[in-house]
């Protein structure tokens, strides 16, 4: 049983990075530790297009990254919770201390199941 729940914990993180991990994921992300946006305004700020911004924007906010909230017309959308920007801030720290390291990775970019 303690073995099923500390796997079942391991999948929960490890699928918590993975959604971290995508770039267009994270760049919505990162636009909004500035603050709350709407969908055209993450879109001026990303880069990428509406339709693929909301798509992204949806799977964030059901993993519970990011809650949006009705603005008249709009739908504003921020971090559900300041411990995410702690996270992704906690990532700019490590990466400055091994930034050559990730960066010569020939691993991590395999995929799934890859050593």
């Amino acid at each position: 049983m303690l073995m099923t729940a500390a796997l079942t914990s391991l999948e929960l993180k490890a699928k918590l990075f993975r959604g971290l991990g995508d770039p267009s994921r994270l760049s919505i992300l990162e636009t909004l530790r500035r603050g709350p946006k709407t969908v055209s305004e993450i879109v001026a700020s990303t880069g990428l297009s509406q339709p693929n911004a909301s798509n992204h924007l949806a799977c964030l906010r059901d993993c519970g990254l990011v809650r949006s909230e009705p603005s008249g017309r709009y739908v504003s959308y921020a971090l559900s919770d300041d411990r995410v920007a702690g996270l992704l801030a906690l990532g700019e720290e490590v990466l400055a201390d091994v930034a050559r390291g990730i960066y010569e990775c020939t691993r991590v970019d395999r995929g799934a199941g890859a050593a």
